[in-house]
């Protein structure tokens, strides 16, 4: 499976200059990316892509409280197919109450997404692994609640620094994950202590094995060096990973 790349992992190069940072990407061999705060850059992404012959299958934005006409539309624009809300504040994530109320919040999102022929996802960072709802991970209670309304992109990474194992979880969460952030590092807290995929502590080639079915995504949330090695270094230990 050919991989796909968040660009803000990349964001530095892109706030410089977008279409010689796509440029990049192609070179390396994506053909998939995965766009973040797209909207005010809609237009600019969408020539670009096109003429670099990227696809955006899924991107990152903020739903909850968000302008959802114009997410839409800009989605629409892109080519973009899931509208993933990158984070939700760790107080949501304390109580099955709170947590209930975000599957709310979400699955009515996703049905006016649905008017649009988008779909609507959710990704992690470690907080919604160390929480736990009567010893259950606050994520796992919320894929309980949000049923298929909504699927999944597990940071696998940040799974694996919450406590759990991201290839169990993986399992347990089966289907409804459509999509992984595969990164690594020594499953800290700090991010510039994350490396190229394959060169961390991480068990990456269990966690493909997890989830055979989902979109691999590489992320690095930081990084000190060369990210644009890093990246490279990532997509050709994926692209050789089957």
């Amino acid at each position: 499976m050919t991989p796909s790349v968040q660009l803000y992992t990349v964001r530095g190069h892109l706030a410089e200059d977008l279409p010689g940072t796509l440029e990049a990407m192609a070179g390396i061999g994506f053909t998939q990316v995965e766009p973040y705060a797209f909207v005010e850059r809609a237009a600019e992404y969408a020539e670009h892509l096109t003429r670099l012959g990227l696809s955006a299958p899924t991107a990152h934005v903020k739903l909850i409280d968000a302008d959802l006409d114009a997410v839409f539309a800009a989605a629409k624009q892109l080519g973009i197919s899931t509208i993933i809300d990158p984070h939700i504040d760790e107080s949501r994530w304390t109580s099955r109450e709170s947590v209930a109320g975000i599957a709310r919040e979400l699955k009515g999102i996703a049905a006016k997404a649905a008017d649009h022929g988008l779909a609507i996802g959710y990704h992690n960072h470690a907080f919604e692994l160390e929480n736990r709802i009567d010893g259950t991970a606050a994520l796992e209670v919320f894929a309980e609640e949000v049923g298929d309304a909504v699927v999944l992109e597990v940071d696998t990474y940040w799974a694996e620094v919450g406590g759990e194992s991201a290839p169990a979880l993986l399992g347990r969460l089966d289907d409804r994950v459509k999509a992984l952030h595969v990164k690594d590092g020594p499953k800290t807290k700090n991010d510039k202590e994350q490396v190229a995929v394959g060169a961390g502590s991480m068990p990456i080639a269990e966690i493909l094995a997890a989830a055979p079915q989902a979109l691999r995504v590489i992320e690095l949330d930081d990084f000190d060096g060369d990210v644009l090695q890093a990246v490279t270094d990532s997509y050709n230990f994926l692209a050789g990973t089957k």
